[in-house]
């Protein structure tokens, strides 16, 4: 059995930099046995974030591809925070947050680029907590998706 940054080192995918603070709040806290993950946006490796509207700029692939980059943030935040993904036991939480047109109704396909990354990262059992997707009329800077996440810690 691999370790979550095992599982991590074997997709081969690029992390962007940890984002930093654009506001007066923390990226992550660690309270007790858990860390709370501020809201992230999709940041590429580049730092450039991925904008537009699902349904009206961007259509829902795009969105699940933002999410999935949000997600990578995330990881980002963790490892700056942690020093490695094997600290975090399992996924507790995720709000997911979709800058979607009003009739648009799959936001939870579109976090589901998030979810199911860090299903790959720590397996089913301990890779998928509860979640929550919805839409937004806007979000920061046009971003088309904002997450945030809990994780129980091993101790």
């Amino acid at each position: 059995m691999l370790t979550p940054d095992e599982n991590f080192a074997a997709l081969a995918f690029e992390l962007p930099p940890a984002p930093t603070p654009k506001g007066v709040y923390k990226p992550s806290l660690i309270v007790g046995h858990f860390i709370y993950v501020s809201g992230h946006g999709p940041y590429c490796a580049d730092s450039s974030l991925m904008t537009g509207r699902v349904g009206a700029e961007v259509d829902i692939e795009y969105g699940v591809a933002a999410a999935h980059q949000t997600g990578l943030a995330i990881l980002s935040t963790l490892i700056a925070t942690l020093g490695s993904l094997n600290r975090v036991k399992r996924v507790i939480k995720i709000l997911g947050m979709v800058n979607a047109v009003d009739d648009f109704e799959q936001h939870p396909k579109v976090i589901n680029g998030c979810s199911e990354l860090f299903a790959t990262v720590w397996g089913e059992e301990n890779g998928i907590g509860v979640r929550s997707a919805v839409g937004m009329g806007s979000l920061p800077n046009n971003i088309s998706v904002e997450i945030e996440a809990m994780f129980e810690l091993n101790v």
